[in-house]
């Protein structure tokens, strides 16, 4: 006879060991009203604030909750990691202050701000170690070591004692607001945020839907629910990289598609609309994957109108350097950015005639590749052209096959189209 297999769901008991674990490392983050969506979405809005936790992400809760739970043993043997990101963070810091030896793995293309930012969390109490073009590759090092040297991984999200340590969140967010919440918007990558949060909530404030939101390009967690099983994808767009995950966890999996109200998914463009919104409107420096919970708004505002809604804001460790590539996708995905095969007739002129008589007023040409043939009668441009009005597409392509200077719209073709941006 089979096995049944037991779902592990944390408990409120856990959790609340778990807080009281991590209460001197952990800030007790706001609850922040936000005046601009709530005034938006005419609901009552709240944002809780994990991006100004020391390391800027909720991580450390959970990374220092597992590493506390270590035996004597376990903690002299040293411990593991493999992450580029926010965990990496929180696992540094928690090394440090608990004095204990930890490695870090991270593939070797990894920006050295971060390589930077993690060594002055952990300091003399950590070492990176930058192994492979991916994070698989940083992984399997990092489990190799493990393996080798008897040390201990931490896992980013598919762990009890780092569920618990995430799921602290939900019980600071019904601590700090009496009234009760309609609805609260959560990024879910690996799932242990979720996991955690949903736990509490079902127990203490049933009534409260807990809504997943995942990249569009990653959407792993939405199609394992479809699918009743933890299904792996086999390519994900890695652009909101705290979110952008091949497989949830074993362990977050079962407990999120018990728990959650919905899932949604939410285009990469969309993510950077509301990260220059936060930032120039809310002077609020948000990562991708912090953005996901805002972003979400949109797509819930029949349903949230008159509500109490809260969104985790996860994390903000932004890389300036991805500013252009931000303003790029949310302008694509606002249909103000356009990219085209121009066909130039080969004669004195062309540009010119293109410029005054084909590009509209507030036409931008932003993006221009030309090299000039001899030989034929067109050459061929990339050309790249901003508008101030979506709706001044149509009438652009239309005056472009009119003269035949169309060659072909590129937006839509992304293999050709990554090589642009």
């Amino acid at each position: 006879m089979k096995k049944e297999m037991h779902t592990y769901f944390p408990s409120i008991k856990d959790i609340k060991v778990a807080a009281d674990t991590i209460k001197k490392v952990s800030a007790v983050t706001p609850l922040s009203p936000s005046l601009r969506h709530s005034k938006q979405f005419d609901a009552h809005i709240l944002l809780k604030r994990e991006d100004l936790q020391q390391v800027r992400s909720y991580k450390i809760r959970g990374a220092y909750n597992k590493i506390s739970s270590l035996t004597a043993e376990e903690s002299q043997n040293g411990v593991v990691c493999a992450s580029a990101g926010n965990h990496a963070q929180g696992f540094a810091l928690s090394c440090k202050l608990l004095k204990i030896k930890g490695s870090i793995y991270m593939p070797a293309p990894t920006p050295n701000q971060k390589v930077e930012q993690v060594k002055m969390f952990g300091e003399d109490f950590i070492e990176i170690k930058l192994i492979g073009d991916t994070y698989d590759d940083a992984y399997h090092a990092a489990m190799l070591e493990c393996d080798q040297l008897k040390k201990t991984f931490i896992h980013p999200f598919n762990d009890e004692k780092v569920i618990e340590g995430q799921a602290t969140i939900a019980l600071e967010i019904l601590e700090q607001t009496k009234d009760p919440i309609d609805y609260v918007f959560i990024a879910v990558g690996g799932g242990g945020l979720a996991a955690g949060l949903s736990t509490v909530f079902k127990e203490l404030s049933p009534n409260t839907k807990i809504i997943g939101v995942e990249p569009e390009g990653a959407p792993s967690m939405s199609v394992s629910i479809k699918n009743n099983k933890n299904t792996e994808l086999d390519v994900i767009e890695k652009f909101i990289d705290g979110a952008a995950v091949k497989r949830v966890g074993d362990l977050t999996f079962p407990i999120c598609k018990a728990n959650l109200y919905a899932m949604l998914t939410v285009p990469e463009g969309k993510v950077c609309e509301t990260i220059l919104e936060l930032y120039n409107k809310d002077a609020i420096v948000v990562e991708p994957a912090g953005a996901l919970s805002i972003s979400a708004l949109d797509f819930y505002t029949e349903e949230i109108k008159g509500k109490n809604v809260v969104c985790v804001v996860s994390g903000s460790n932004n890389d300036i350097t991805r500013t252009a590539e931000i303003k790029e996708r949310a302008l694509l995905y606002a249909n103000l950015k356009h990219y085209f095969i121009v066909l130039f007739p080969q004669r004195a002129g062309a540009l010119k005639e293109f410029v005054v008589d084909i590009l509209g007023p507030n036409d931008d040409i932003t993006h221009f590749q030309y090299t000039k043939k001899t030989n034929r009668e067109n050459g061929s441009a990339v050309v790249g052209i901003q508008l101030k009005s979506a709706s001044d597409l149509e009438p652009l392509i239309a005056k472009m096959k009119q003269r035949n200077f169309y060659g072909d719209y590129l937006n839509n073709k992304p293999d050709l189209f990554q090589f642009l941006v």
